[in-house]
């Protein structure tokens, strides 16, 4: 009842001061104008246009909500429109006194709402002062001195809730910014003392324990580069984070934290129109193909929020569907007509799960894709990359699906690899698909998925946590990385702009060193565990691409993803394949480059299903 007795009292006084500022602001332009000169009509006239702009105030205060707390007081946006309220009144209540009150004193209309709003503000700006802290520092001995790196909008939130705590973790000695425009600006009272460069100088010569880096875009190479040099200087480096980690773009103290693998990625904002996903998910049955995987089970995430009419889970490993099933659902039960246990590579139980569900919408993410293992077992990587996607293809035109989304990888990008031969030929064979039916049948193409099952942030932490050696093949080996929200993201998106036939390929930032990454997670660990290079293994590139040497990529309507085409591949090019590893590794590179054949893209039963299915 307190509580609300003193909002009560604190909106009154508000609506009270504005009717204040308006009699004030009438009084103070008579006195100087116009002194005893007024007669009694332009008194009238004065006084009646004043109540009649007190009380238009009023209602539209009332009704636009600003008395009963739409803002922030003394926020831009409560001055803002309380700008508009007073000038849209002034100007009607001016027009009409003015045409209709002979005698009015013209100049009342034009220089009293000014005047009366000029003092509006100023008592609003006095209440944040006295009442809201605004600039109170806090006295706390124990806090850390730390120099804030970026002096826009997140460093003035940062400053702002440095100066609010009770009591501070940090204590702001100073800013830098790397735009020499603000070498004179001072945020919330804290002077910019240098730019970027300066940060460790600026830093020493205040005695700062901690840089704050707050800045919500900034790239891997610089991440690291900052990392690296407040390293050498004892300096703790904290950041405010991107702003898909924040809750409504605000930072809180609570947020900042010390430099994580993540960062190394980049800050790019990942926008997704959900509206044209929606168009084709939202009320239809979807399927995912390697649900229980680190990408698969993402998608089947971000698909269940967008309501489809039933999201179905392929996968072959029983505690894998166990698993994604407890996350989406909080049972594990096992017992629902939604999950299908069943492998890619057995084309009559596809068959039977595509016929009794007939799915609308295909997220095709089963695949092999351990790089070092298919190039000892081709075969393997032959039968489920290649003619368990060809599977897929075949079960999905039979059913009617109309969307096909092939998850792909950077390594079919200048193949040298069995992994990047066999997702190759699924690019192109779910190429052949679209271009005979004209479907939207594509393929989207990213690389490493940060904190996937059995990816190099796992493998790392796994040998930290035994103590090392880390393990990298090479000292200048890059890899391009996205985290997996981000990546599904991309991949809905690419689902609703592709055009049948598109490989899209999604914007994975800068490549990334993996002996940063390495570097990064034992720094994170606090021990002392050596880096062993092991060298590149047969297939291995040094540096990864998303585009081979003879891609032209064409910009798509998302900034993140680009087009590019590949050659159509008949499944009656292929064959059931040689068994010897070495024949088989050869075919693949042939039928990678193998044009098609005029008249056998013509019929898509020409090869029958089986032909092309090894038990």
């Amino acid at each position: 009842m307190r509580l609300y007795v003193r909002t009560f009292g604190r909106r009154l006084a508000l609506v009270a001061w504005d009717i204040a500022a308006w009699l004030v602001a009438f009084i103070t332009f008579v006195t100087l104008r116009y002194r005893d000169s007024l007669v009694d009509t332009q008194w009238v006239g004065g006084i009646l246009y004043t109540f009649g702009a007190i009380a238009a105030q009023v209602v539209a205060g009332l009704v636009t909500q600003n008395y009963l707390g739409r803002s922030r007081v003394g926020s831009f946006a409560e001055a803002t429109s309380l700008g508009v309220s007073v000038g849209i009144t002034s100007i009607w209540l001016g027009l009409a006194f003015t045409l209709g009150y002979p005698g009015f004193p013209r100049g009342l209309a034009l220089i009293t709402p000014p005047l009366a709003l000029t003092l509006m503000g100023a008592g609003r700006w006095a209440f944040r002062i006295v009442f809201r802290n605004e600039f109170r520092r806090p006295s706390n001995g124990e806090a850390q001195p730390a120099v804030v790196y970026g002096a826009g909008d997140a460093g003035h939130e940062v400053a702002r809730l440095v100066d609010m705590a009770k009591p501070a973790p940090y204590r702001i000695v100073g800013f830098v910014d790397d735009d020499p425009d603000k070498r004179f600006l001072r945020v919330r009272g804290y002077r910019v003392l240098g730019q970027g460069d300066d940060v460790v100088e600026v830093a020493r010569s205040q005695g700062a324990e901690a840089v704050i880096l707050a800045i919500s875009s900034v790239g891997p190479s610089r991440i690291q580069e900052l990392s690296t040099r407040c390293a050498a200087a004892g300096l703790k480096l904290m950041v405010v984070p991107p702003v898909r980690e924040m809750i409504g773009g605000r930072v809180s103290l609570g947020q900042l934290r010390e430099l994580s693998v993540t960062d190394l990625l980049g800050r790019r904002p990942v926008t997704t129109d959900l509206a044209e996903v929606a168009r084709y998910v939202t009320g239809n049955v979807v399927l995912v193909t390697g649900a229980g995987g680190s990408i698969g089970s993402e998608l089947a995430r971000q698909v269940l929020r967008l309501g489809p009419s039933k999201l179905l889970l392929l996968d072959r490993d029983e505690s894998a569907l166990h698993a994604v099933q407890l996350s989406l659902y909080g049972s594990g039960l096992l017992d629902t007509d939604d999950l299908a246990l069943c492998s890619i590579r057995d084309v009559d139980a596809l068959q039977r799960i595509f016929e009794a569900q007939r799915p609308d919408v295909v997220f095709h993410a089963a695949a092999l894709k351990h790089l070092p293992m298919l190039e000892q077992y081709p075969s393997e990587g032959w039968k489920t990359n290649v003619l368990g996607t060809l599977n897929v293809l075949r079960c999905a035109h039979q059913v009617g699906v109309r969307h096909f989304v092939n998850i792909s990888t950077d390594k079919a990008a200048d193949a040298t690899s069995v992994l990047g031969q066999t997702k190759r030929l699924a690019e192109r064979l779910t190429a052949w698909y679209a271009q005979q039916y004209g479907q939207k049948y594509l393929s989207v193409r990213f690389g490493n998925v940060l904190g996937s099952r059995g990816s190099v942030l796992h493998t790392f932490r796994v040998q930290i946590e035994r103590g090392g050696p880390v393990t990298v093949t090479h000292p200048e080996v890059t890899r391009f990385f996205m985290t997996i929200p981000e990546a599904c993201e991309l991949v809905l998106q690419a689902g609703a702009i592709g055009q049948p036939g598109d490989v899209l390929v999604l914007d994975m930032g800068e490549p990334v060193k993996i002996v940063d990454v390495a570097r990064r997670l034992i720094d994170e660990s606090g021990l002392d565990i050596d880096i062993v290079y092991t060298g590149l293994r047969q297939g291995e590139k040094l540096d990864e691409v998303l585009l081979s040497s003879v891609e032209r990529g064409v910009p798509s309507e998302h900034p993140l993803i680009t087009r590019v085409e590949v050659p159509p591949l008949s499944p009656s090019e292929l064959d059931s394949g040689p068994e010897d590893p070495d024949l088989l590794r050869a075919a693949i590179r042939d039928w990678i480059l193998t044009p098609v054949s005029p008249g056998t893209a013509s019929d898509a039963s020409a090869v029958p299903m089986e032909s092309v299915t090894l038990p």
